[in-house]
């Protein structure tokens, strides 16, 4: 299972940015795949998933704000995060794992590297 991260960056407050997930044609059609996040000083939180059907699930700190599209023949997962906030500062992860509660609590096996997301105030 491969994956990488890429697509973090500076960005003001209240600006947006996209990072992307691209993952192996096996992993694309077999597992969900999940982005989680982590701060200096911080646990890793999850921030959301997209399920290999469409299905979306989202942390309550990112519900509203953050939305996924997929391109299927690139095998990439984006996450497009608007309205951003100081506190969404840092190092964004996806992962890859089957849907549900393993997933959405970080339990999971496929992790691809980070990316940085920095938000000013």
């Amino acid at each position: 299972v491969q994956l990488q991260a890429y697509g973090g960056g500076l960005v003001q407050a209240g600006g947006s940015l996209r990072v992307s997930c691209a993952a192996s044609e096996r992993t694309f059609s077999s597992y969900a795949i999940g982005w989680f996040r982590q701060a200096p000083g911080k646990e890793r939180e999850f921030v959301a998933a997209i399920n290999w059907n469409g299905s979306t699930y989202f942390a309550d700190s990112t519900k509203g704000r953050f939305t996924f599209s997929r391109d299927n023949a690139k095998n990439t997962v984006f996450l497009q995060m608007n309205t951003l906030k100081p506190e969404d500062t840092a190092v964004y992860y996806c992962a890859a794992a089957p849907w549900g509660r393993n997933l959405f609590t970080g339990r999971v096996r496929f992790w691809g590297q980070g990316t940085q997301v920095t938000v000013s105030s």
